[in-house]
């Protein structure tokens, strides 16, 4: 298994730069072709403007949008000719409540989708329907990186976080490209239970798997000692300089994980590396 096709989605010109040259560095790691989709928003909520409005308003915004994925296309078509990588470009215009689906309907057909953080300061709300576009209704790994961090074409410590669940389970199956390459990957169980089949060997049949498949794999086990668990894990991340974490995403809904919060949700406000998560 390898990746062929590598996609990002811009949708904020501020954003444009640091999400295509991220997108570029894991394609040309990967020798993948790029898609880009550029993506106008159009964020009209119709049902709040008075009678006889709307059909103006709807026509000036998808105007508005349609202008803003053109800019976009340029923009990032600039930005693309300045590496030596295999590309191509979309654009189109999106309604916020929609944009879900237009993403997935490229996702689907990609190996891997890399997208900047959808949360923290001068984060558009489109960013999160994205991430989860792709992920729920595309099937595809996403890879999120943080503005401020260069994304390894070949990262060489890697850390799993490991939690028996069927999502951490395809995310593994998932980065195994990239987990074999690496020099060294810590399967990390944070307070393994005291009951069930793998008591005596938190994460023993994860690590065989990978080995199996020509990994460098070995187990840490560690004690919750901070109140979230994406605490614990990215600490232990920063303690063996990992320069990837691999996750499942979502073992709870995301309505849950919205209003209650979550690991996924913290990892992806938190993180100061790069995470590969699958659902």
């Amino acid at each position: 298994m390898s990746y062929k096709t590598i996609l990002t989605v811009v949708t904020d010109p501020d954003l444009a730069e640091s999400t295509v040259e991220h997108a570029v560095s894991v394609a040309q790691g990967a020798d993948a072709h790029l898609d880009v989709m550029c993506l106008g928003v159009d964020r009209t909520q119709t049902g709040y403007y008075y009678a006889g409005a709307n059909a103006m308003v709807l026509q000036e915004t998808l105007n508005r949008a349609t202008t803003e994925a053109d800019a976009l296309a340029q923009q990032v078509k600039q930005i693309l000719g300045r590496f030596d990588v295999r590309w191509a470009v979309v654009h189109g215009v999106a309604q916020l409540a929609d944009i879900g689906r237009h993403v997935a309907a490229h996702a689907r057909f990609s190996d891997l989708v890399v997208l900047p953080k959808p949360y923290g300061p001068n984060r558009g709300v489109e960013l999160e329907p994205v991430v989860e576009g792709a992920m729920f209704d595309g099937q595809v790994p996403v890879v999120v990186v943080p503005d401020d961090v260069d994304p390894p074409r070949s990262p060489k410590r890697i850390v799993i976080g490991w939690n028996e669940s069927s999502e951490a389970l395809r995310a593994v199956r998932a980065a195994l490209p990239i987990l074999r390459r690496a020099d060294a990957v810590h399967v990390v169980v944070i307070d393994p239970p005291q009951h069930g089949p793998s008591r005596s060997d938190p994460g023993g049949m994860l690590s065989q798997f990978l080995v199996r498949h020509g990994v460098r794999a070995e187990i840490d086990v560690l004690s919750k000692t901070m109140p979230r668990l994406s605490d614990v894990l990215m600490r232990h991340a920063t303690d063996v300089n990992a320069e990837m974490v691999v996750m499942g995403a979502y073992g709870h809904s995301r309505f849950r994980e919205a209003i209650l919060g979550g690991a996924t949700r913290n990892m992806l406000e938190q993180a100061n590396l790069t995470v590969f998560m699958a659902h």
